[in-house]
């Protein structure tokens, strides 16, 4: 379905004005990887591409913890300060520190209380339908990332899928179901403690 001209600019403004009044955020996610080999896509259907699946929460400023169930239990966790990466499997985290470029690759950093979508983006609407509208979101000043992309509710401005394409190709989806919006989420959630035996790499300093 074709999209109006302004669609793009007004839902922006809707998505944009819907997170600012969203202190915390939780739901389920499906995450979708394609990659790119030698400038073709080595995958022709994102339903064969590597899937993941589990719960994140979100919070301002800069608080996130990703818990992934399948294929393999693992763990992202930010304070606003401090990343961690927790392998469960491996026994190994990695610790690095919070920047721009971690938020930006999450395409999620608005969410977090970082930038605005108009200045930082030129928008695009590709597809609009009644019940969704997708973005697409080209960085205006240089990126870690070629594009953003959303597909949000027109009216309510909630977000249902994010993508990212890096500056490879390589293409990340996220879809996002039983969001839950401004409850109390613990402190402790955003926190990480190293279990015993765990190896550590710290790239923080």
């Amino acid at each position: 379905m074709s999209c109006q001209e302004g669609e793009a600019l007004r839902v922006a403004q809707a998505v944009q004005s819907h997170y600012e009044s969203v202190q915390t955020l939780e739901a389920s996610f499906e995450q979708r990887t394609e990659s790119v080999v030698m400038g073709m896509s080595a995958l022709s259907d994102l339903e064969d591409a590597e899937v993941s699946r589990g719960r994140v929460l979100l919070g301002k400023p800069g608080l996130m913890r990703w818990t992934y169930t399948e294929p393999q239990p693992s763990l992202v966790v930010s304070d606003g300060r401090t990343l961690w990466v927790y392998d469960a499997v491996a026994r190994q985290v990695t610790r690095v520190p919070v920047g721009q470029q971690v938020l930006a690759g999450a395409a999620l950093q608005f969410l977090l209380g970082e930038g605005s979508l108009l200045e930082t983006f030129q928008i695009e609407a590709s597809s609009c339908t009644p019940s969704s509208v997708v973005l697409d979101l080209q960085p205006i000043e240089p990126a870690s990332y070629e594009r953003l992309g959303l597909v949000a509710d027109p009216k309510s401005g909630v977000i249902f899928e994010t993508s990212i394409v890096d500056l490879f190709g390589n293409r990340t989806r996220i879809r996002f179901s039983d969001l839950i919006t401004n409850q109390s989420i613990a402190p402790e959630q955003f926190e990480f403690v190293v279990p015993k035996g765990v190896e550590v790499n710290d790239f923080s300093s």
